[in-house]
């Protein structure tokens, strides 16, 4: 038989790499709910509508990432690539739409099928915030600002740089992209075969080309700031006043961009390049026109979406844990009272580790390994005093205490 591994472009989070995900979804958690976002749990899978209609059947991510198969009734799943399509569908299904504005934040496994490399898996992590309701730029605002927060209090912040852009309104998107079909047309020649193939479907995505002939011609491309109206204008001009006034620092970015047609005005991600090349840790923006892409009415709203594997690979050396209390039960007849003792400890709210068997000897050696603070041994000679001996593994010392006052000597080790 085969030896048994994870599938490609998936892995298996041991008690170490668990703790740093649970860090970043905590304190995220913990952040967006000072912002006075609840949380929204959403499945793991939709119809397949739910992400094929508002990403679009053009994109990669549809025609070649996603995980879509027909379950056993015969609809088509997909397993979620991303989740605000799912958070939108979600409140469009329960009737939501009458209570906005409404404030999300989410955490979950997300699965796409694509070349697994450092900090990118085929199932991966997002938590992420959607702000749904408000047209105005107070909203995007303060989504940027939880942001930034959780990544200070990631204590990740000096190392991201938060990048912004504007993509205006419909009449200013419609504007650019005009120019732009324009001006990639007359060099489509010199563009690589994937932005010839974005040109008639989706031209903004030809701005995000990486291939070095591109780059050269996106390089004299037409700004988008040339074809703002006035109201995308001071809405951007808006949204700048409020992160200074916050002391939110950030680079204006002409080149961010989302290619689809419900993204509207504020673009934003939080890069660095402590991850090697520079890569976006945190993205977001503003989407008005999703939810009447999904069927719904016309409902502004406003998200952002980051990757916990990403996060946690920037964490530096996560606090100490509390290290456990060992109780090691000295022959047949302390192992029931070493039960007790270890139930009463766990119920005042000490981490208690019992071992299974073996001598003394061997308990110890357990003790040792998980890095236990102090050992209480009991023996039969303790067991007849109704005491037990703790000994101090980091000093080396020990002394018998009774067991009625166990707690409280066990408090310094808490």
């Amino acid at each position: 038989m085969a030896q048994l591994q994870a599938v490609r472009g998936t892995q298996d989070l041991l008690p170490d790499a668990a703790r740093r995900h649970r860090m970043v979804t905590e304190t995220a958690r913990a952040i967006s709910q000072r912002y006075g976002f609840g949380e929204i749990v959403t499945p793991i899978f939709e119809f397949t509508e739910v992400f094929s209609r508002p990403i679009g059947e053009a994109t990669d991510v549809v025609s070649k990432e996603m995980y879509t198969f027909k379950d056993r009734g015969g609809d088509e799943i997909t397993l979620r690539p991303e989740n605000t399509a799912g958070v939108a569908r979600a409140v469009l299904s329960n009737g939501l739409t009458q209570s906005l504005p409404l404030k999300f934040f989410y955490s979950g496994p997300m699965f796409r099928y694509e070349r697994p490399q450092a900090g990118r898996y085929r199932q991966f992590h997002q938590i992420g915030a959607e702000l749904i309701g408000p047209a105005l730029p107070q909203a995007d605002i303060e989504v940027i600002a939880m942001g930034a927060a959780i990544l200070d209090a990631l204590g990740i912040g000096q190392a991201c740089r938060l990048e912004l852009n504007t993509l205006g309104d419909t009449p200013s998107r419609q504007a650019y992209r005009a120019a732009l079909v324009a001006y990639f047309t007359a060099h489509i020649d010199k563009l690589s075969e994937d932005s010839r193939d974005r040109l008639g479907r989706n031209p903004l995505r030809i701005l995000d080309s990486k291939d070095e002939g591109d780059r050269a011609i996106i390089a004299d491309a037409p700004a988008f700031g040339d074809y703002l109206n006035d109201d995308s204008k001071s809405f951007f001009d808006a949204v700048q006043s409020g992160l200074d006034a916050l002391g939110i620092g950030y680079e204006l970015n002409p080149r961010l961009v989302r290619g689809l047609d419900y993204y509207s005005h504020t673009a934003f991600e939080f890069v660095t390049t402590s991850l090697g090349a520079q890569g976006t840790v945190m993205g977001g923006g503003r989407y008005d026109g999703l939810m009447e892409t999904l069927g719904g009415p016309p409902i502004a709203a406003v998200g952002w979406a980051a990757g916990i594997e990403r996060l946690a690979m920037l964490l530096g050396e996560l606090p100490a844990e509390t290290r456990p209390i060992a109780v090691v039960p000295v022959g047949d007849a302390a192992e029931l009272q070493a039960l007790r003792l270890t139930q009463q400890l766990r119920q005042a709210g000490f981490i208690v580790d019992l071992g299974y068997g073996g001598k003394v000897a061997k308990r110890m050696k357990r003790a040792d390994k998980i890095q236990a603070r102090v050992a209480l041994v009991l023996g039969e000679d303790e067991l007849a005093r109704d005491a037990v001996v703790l000994r101090d593994l980091d000093a080396g010392t020990q002394a018998e205490i009774p067991l009625a006052e166990v707690i409280q000597n066990l408090e310094p080790f808490r």
